[in-house]
């Protein structure tokens, strides 16, 4: 039974005093309110010019304000295409492309944008309609999956005008819609400083590792001169055994590492193993400060990926590398860091072409300089404490990204009212 204050409408359960609206509907009362790109041979790449009227493409929406570096076309030929205009406010869609992608035109200095072949233009009515509401709504999961699902599946995933202008929304007054955008424009604003802090962060990182693993700066204490190694006089080589996808099982009493994971789950330190299997084959089992690498893949950059494991006894499937450092001149985290500083030098060891791959007999010959262990170590420390900083923030954006996951669902849908 549907409560009371509740209705049941094309996009779900609203408030009875909101509206379940079209875009058709929701559209100004003008010229071209609701319009697509150019024709083909309307805008070519020729046209494009130095300065002038950006042109929307996709690359341009991947924030709520079209955004980015853009293209530009003349005044007279933007002109010339006054119907594909967008202005301030309007909203853009992706007709073909990364269907999904959403976006505002800003008010700022171009005063106006040209929407290119791929996108489409929505000027709403905005006495009754506020551009940021619709933005949220068609942003959030509900709104997306509308998206999806509409789309014409044939061949090349697209839309189209007619599609786009029966999108249904949720309307509740317009007052109310500007104080849920605000209140998700607020959320959205914690959520990109977090997203530039982790950005300089990494940075700061990356230029640290370039100065540490290279001698160019020193730690307070150290000032010995570093040495010129080869990899092969200072480590011995294994390679992993067995441990297909099947094998791997969350209830298993061992732990073990599969080499598709040095890819995506692993950094340059190992310090949590997440897999486990149950199978009683016996492979390859690690020695504490191990470095693993990936042994093969469908491009050469793939392979510069190199993770120390600090735990012994951890199953290691085929396809890895292990290379076991001398523990009296080299630290494996060192070398870890190395190796993925040095993604040049590994792209010149890789062999293949169609899929790719690195030997041991290749990484024999990895060329670096080192300082004195303890220095090695120190160097770690510092990289290792730089990275749980990231990982800090790193879990403080998922956690904005969750609430406002959660206050969209809410919002949007007049489960929690803020009028």
């Amino acid at each position: 039974m549907v409560n009371s204050r509740y209705k049941q409408t094309e996009v779900g359960l609203l408030p009875k005093e909101w509206e379940c609206e079209s875009i058709r509907a929701a559209a100004a009362n003008s010229a071209n309110a609701i319009v697509g790109g150019p024709f083909g041979s309307d805008l070519v790449s020729a046209d494009y010019s130095a300065i002038g009227v950006p042109v929307i493409r996709g690359q341009n929406m991947s924030a709520m304000f079209v955004s980015g570096d853009f293209v530009f076309v003349s005044p007279p030929k933007a002109k010339s295409l006054s119907a594909n205009l967008a202005h301030p406010g309007d909203i853009i869609f992706t007709q073909r492309g990364t269907l999904g992608q959403v976006s505002i035109v800003p008010n700022d200095c171009f005063g106006c944008y040209l929407v290119s072949q791929s996108q489409m233009k929505v000027s709403l009515n905005r006495a009754r309609h506020d551009s940021q509401f619709v933005y949220q709504y068609f942003v959030s999961s509900a709104g997306q999956k509308t998206i999806v699902i509409s789309a014409i599946q044939t061949g090349v995933p697209h839309t189209n005008l007619g599609i786009l202008r029966a999108y249904n929304f949720p309307a509740p007054p317009v007052f109310e819609q500007r104080a849920i955008a605000e209140a998700l424009s607020d959320a959205d604003a914690l959520i990109e400083s977090l997203e530039k802090l982790i950005a300089k962060k990494r940075h700061i990182k990356q230029g640290a590792m370039q100065a540490l693993l290279t001698g160019r700066r020193r730690l307070p204490g150290f000032s010995s001169q570093w040495t010129n190694l080869c990899l092969g006089s200072v480590a011995t080589f294994y390679k992993g055994k067995g441990l297909s996808k099947d094998d791997l099982s969350p209830s298993g009493n061992k732990p073990c590492i599969h080499y598709g994971e040095l890819f995506t789950q692993y950094p340059a330190i190992i310090k949590e193993v997440r897999s486990r299997t149950n199978s009683e084959m016996v492979g390859f089992v690690s020695e504490s400060k191990d470095v693993l690498m990936p042994t093969s893949d469908v491009t050469p950059s793939g392979l510069a990926k190199a993770s120390c494991i600090i735990s012994k006894g951890v199953t290691i499937g085929g396809d890895i590398l292990v290379i076991r450092p001398n523990g009296a001149r080299l630290d494996g985290g060192f070398l870890s860091y190395v190796i993925r500083a040095e993604e040049k030098q590994i792209l010149q060891l890789v062999t293949g072409s169609t899929v790719y791959h690195l030997y041991s007999s290749d990484m024999k010959k990895f060329a670096f300089v080192a300082p004195s262990l303890n220095e090695q170590k120190a160097v770690v420390e510092v990289l290792e404490a730089m990275s749980y900083d990231i990982v800090v923030f790193e879990r403080k954006l998922c956690k904005a990204q969750q609430i406002k996951k959660g206050m969209m669902q809410e919002l949007l849908t007049g489960r929690i009212r803020l009028i």
